[in-house]
């Protein structure tokens, strides 16, 4: 028999959470069907050694945002988030280190060039002038562009350029440079000292297969300072219990609200009736009725996979055919018996610096080489034979994760093509090794110290989370996919391409990263459309 319910919502990860507890806030009857056996998506908390657990994909926190943490009464649920005593830390090839955030500010950087410790203020008030207009237009529903005139796309439009009209010319134009420059061109323009440089520019890299130099690339630095951790923007910090905290404190509030969460339960299908999205199939023969069906995976998995082909116009269809998603992310979760030992601040005692994110990458250069090994596949078959790696030890900041003495890293590693020749499979274990390598280069102890590795190429990262390609962002983070245009044009008002079919995660706006505002600004969409309203504030 089949049953009913106000919204179902396909995929069980934070923003699909976040959506569904808005939407029960309003009085709606919300199902959660997710694949794996436990929600959370890529933000999750996982044992990967005996003994050693991990936030296995999403691995660090700054984007959530806050009115997402209050209004979902996160903190009450148990949510605790501990700030990295500073950014960053580059152990250099020369053996010397560069430290950035924190106590390590204009001094620091002086150290390497006195014009860049100058300009650093100047650089991070820029930043910071633009972002506050954003942070604004991250929380609303972006204009859409439709064939006929709507009102509410209209007002739309009208609270955007409202919001923008704040910026004074020089702020519009700072604006256009961060929307259409590469990082590189940005960063050379104000800063010359190459580890100030490489620290900052490792944003525009992160989870983006491209150049440092690649236009657009300023852009993705940018979505990656939008947050903020306690309170203090542009801080990054860890979640006690690792990524999985988040969202099982997400979990607690459905729950509170009487969301039905079901883990196990794969979808195979959108069901098309008159036009319209009535419900879903899923693939242990049970057929879900619903008023409203809301996608929280991939948009082109969506449109490819699950949405029958007949019930889209050929456009459409060929467009998220041609949708861009893929990364040149290699995630390896490590256990360790040890802290690393670096070469340029010696001691496997616990150190301010363990608990930074460490980055093996010293120049903008070493980026845009990394990936042109990788896309070119000239020298390997797929993978930069230097490549860029950010190292969280997470048990730093959290005891719970590791066995007494001993400690679990995550490494974010760039860059790898999503498709490598022979296949992903065949050639795993030699790039997790080829990363090990690349962190025992700086820290000589690192290698000896491993005492299991879990790694996730982008195959691995598109099995078990249903990252295509590997994509972090479930959509690159180009001009072409952003604001109005994420995912396309037509439907970046969370609404999708057929009646009651909408999109409430990554690959809608504003983008990717664990901050929730897909769910909460599509839940809105979804709720005024179904004749509710939620709650004042949100």
């Amino acid at each position: 028999m089949a049953v009913v319910d106000d919204v179902i919502i396909i995929g069980g990860g934070h923003n699909g959470l976040v959506c569904a507890a808005y939407l029960a806030g309003a009085g709606l009857k919300v199902r959660v069907l997710e694949r794996r056996g436990i929600v959370g998506g890529a933000a999750v908390t996982e044992e990967f050694h005996p003994g050693f657990r991990n936030s296995v994909a999403s691995y660090t926190v700054s984007l959530l945002n806050p009115r997402v943490i209050a209004d979902l009464r996160l903190a009450e649920h148990g949510l605790r988030v501990v700030e990295r005593p500073y950014s960053n830390f580059l152990p250099l090839p020369d053996g010397r280190a560069f430290r950035l955030g924190g106590e390590h500010g204009q001094a620091e950087v002086a150290t390497w060039s006195a014009r860049d410790a100058e300009r650093l203020p100047l650089y991070y008030a820029m930043l910071e002038r633009v972002v506050a207009v954003l942070r604004e237009l991250m929380l609303l529903t972006p204009p859409n562009v439709s064939d006929g005139f709507v009102l509410a796309d209209w007002l739309a439009s009208a609270a955007v350029a409202r919001r923008l009209g704040r910026l004074d010319m020089r702020g519009r134009r700072d604006l256009l440079d961060l929307f259409t420059k590469s990082a590189g061109d940005l960063l050379d323009a104000w800063f010359e000292s190459e580890p100030l440089k490489a620290a900052l520019g490792w944003d525009s890299v992160v989870g983006n297969f491209a150049s440092p130099y690649t236009p657009g690339s300023a852009y993705v630095l940018l979505h990656h300072v939008f947050g903020e951790v306690n309170g203090r923007q542009g801080a990054w910090g860890h979640a006690i219990g690792g990524m999985g905290a988040i969202t099982q404190t997400m979990a607690a509030e459905c729950a509170a609200r009487g969301v039905v969460v079901e883990t196990g339960a794969e979808v195979a299908q959108v069901l098309v009736e008159g036009g319209r999205a009535v419900g879903v199939a899923l693939a242990d023969g049970r057929t879900l009725r619903a008023r409203a069906v809301a996608g929280n995976v991939n948009p082109k998995l969506l449109y490819t996979a699950l949405v029958p082909r007949e019930h889209l116009d050929e456009d459409t269809a060929q467009r998220f055919e041609r949708y861009r998603c893929g990364s040149g992310t290699f995630r390896m979760n490590v256990a360790l018996s040890e802290l690393p030992d670096f070469i340029a601040a010696p001691g496997t005692s616990l150190q301010p610096h363990h608990q930074s994110g460490i980055l093996v990458g010293h120049s903008l250069r070493y980026f845009e080489q990394a990936y042109f090994d990788a896309k070119s596949k000239q020298h390997n078959p797929g993978w930069a034979r230097a490549p860029i790696v950010e190292l969280v030890i997470s048990s730093t900041l959290d005891d719970t994760l590791a066995p007494p003495g001993a400690h679990v890293a995550s490494l974010f590693c760039q860059h790898v093509h999503p498709q490598v020749d022979g296949g992903w499979d065949a050639h795993r274990d030699t790039v997790a090794r080829l990363m090990i390598e690349t962190v025992d280069a700086v820290a000589p102890n690192f290698r000896a110290s491993v005492l299991g590795y879990e790694a996730l190429s982008p195959l691995d990262l598109e099995r078990r989370f249903g990252l295509l390609g590997g994509d972090i962002f479930h959509g690159a983070l180009g001009l072409d996919q952003l604001f109005s245009a994420r995912p396309v044009l037509g439907q970046g008002n969370y609404r999708g391409a057929l009646p009651g079919l909408y999109l409430c995660g990554s690959g809608t706006h504003p983008g990717g990263g664990v901050t929730g505002l897909p769910g909460r600004n599509a839940a809105r969409e979804i709720a005024r459309d179904l004749g509710r309203k939620l709650s004042a504030g949100t």
